[in-house]
């Protein structure tokens, strides 16, 4: 199952993708998606609705991040071995966990806004894991069963907030739309081996991020059961479980983001995003 949001800001709906690729109306029998969704019956009722009975949305309306109402956005840094290298740091003994405001959350095709002083703006696709119960202190083995599912993210990065000034990661992750999610939150039954999902980004047309899940040093459920060692994980939470090579600070010279570029970024079975970067103006 493929559930989304859909409508203007503000006015968001909750809808999925039937199986010929058209947005359905959720919102004659859920309320929205968000943690109380996830956590509870009606996410098992809307499994057996028929799609085809639901209104169909008209093309061209703004899909929205698929959760709403996000209660933490957990990242965790230099979790590919190969992208580790090409940032010159050494892959850490444990999961590196940092925090982005959920205030950064936006849409799969919304703009990106750069701050108005920004010169190190770079991108970083990588999946995100939709947690569906609330996971404390829970075993590897059992990880899989607080999951909802899955979702694309650009987790955008200011590396002179960063990693220049005195502090931690968070100043340089949580800028206003620096966290583009979706098209949709997909469940596990459709994602497929998640472990060995194919992940790419494309700036201005070109291939810049081309990885695979297979290399992530520390797995999805192990994140999970990690995580849940330092704090509790409550439905309609996200931890983004790091990127591939090819972010703008490794390329030599680097590169980052300008005003008109255009990125392009996807993942196997998730969908893709599309975003136009704007800088900040009053």
């Amino acid at each position: 199952m493929k559930l989304l949001r859909f409508g203007q800001v503000g006015q968001e709906k909750p809808g999925l993708l039937d199986e010929e690729g058209n947005i359905r109306d959720l919102s004659g029998h859920i309320d929205e998606i968000d943690g109380n969704f996830l956590s509870g019956d009606q996410f098992a009722k809307v499994r057996n609705l028929d799609a085809s009975s639901l209104p169909k949305v008209e093309d061209g309306t703004r899909i929205a991040e698929p959760v709403a109402g996000v209660g933490k956005f957990i990242c965790v840094g230099l979790n590919y071995a190969d992208h580790a290298q090409e940032s010159g740091m050494d892959v850490p003994p444990e999961p590196v966990l940092f925090m982005k405001a959920t205030s950064a959350i936006s849409g799969p095709y919304d703009q990106v806004e750069l701050p108005p002083e920004s010169k190190k703006s770079d991108w970083e696709v990588e999946l995100g894991v939709v947690i569906g119960k609330e996971a404390k202190y829970v075993s590897e083995a059992d990880a899989m069963d607080y999951v909802a599912g899955f979702c694309l993210i650009n987790d955008l990065s200011e590396r002179e907030y960063q990693l220049e000034k005195a502090g931690q990661w968070v100043k340089g992750k949580s800028c206003d739309t620096f966290g583009p999610t979706g098209p949709y939150l997909v469940t596990p039954d459709e994602v497929g081996d998640f472990n060995n999902l194919n992940v790419w980004l494309e700036l201005n047309g070109e291939r810049v991020q081309d990885g695979s899940t297979e290399t992530m040093v520390y797995k999805v459920p192990f994140l999970v059961h990690y995580i849940s060692q330092f704090m509790s994980l409550q439905p309609g939470d996200i931890i983004s479980t790091g990127t591939p090579p090819g972010v703008g600070l490794g390329m030599k010279p680097p590169k980052f983001l300008q005003e008109g570029d255009v990125m392009r970024l996807g993942i196997d079975n998730l969908g893709e995003q599309r975003q136009e970067v704007i800088r900040y103006s009053k």
